[in-house]
């Protein structure tokens, strides 16, 4: 039915990659920043605690955010193609 050169499956194949690598960078992020909050809840909860952990849930949102939309997007596209 597609051949392996389609074009269009490549990018749709590319931006699937893209968005596996964004969540993962964002779920790392939340959990990095899980980790710190607990290290910092358990000694002393000092400035360079919170400012990093406002940092990562910065990125791991920047991040998280459009890989989720971008994922939903390839799989709805995926969908539209098996029909």
């Amino acid at each position: 039915m597609s051949l392996p050169d389609d074009p269009v499956l490549l990018q749709r194949k590319r931006l699937a990659r893209l968005a596996q690598v964004g969540q993962r960078c964002g779920y790392c992020s939340f959990l990095i920043a899980l980790v710190i909050f607990a290290i910092g809840f358990m000694t002393s909860f000092t400035n360079a605690v919170a400012i990093s952990l406002v940092i990562l849930l910065i990125c791991g949102s920047f991040f998280l955010a459009p890989s989720i939309v971008l994922h939903h997007a390839v799989k709805a596209a995926d969908d539209l193609d098996k029909e």
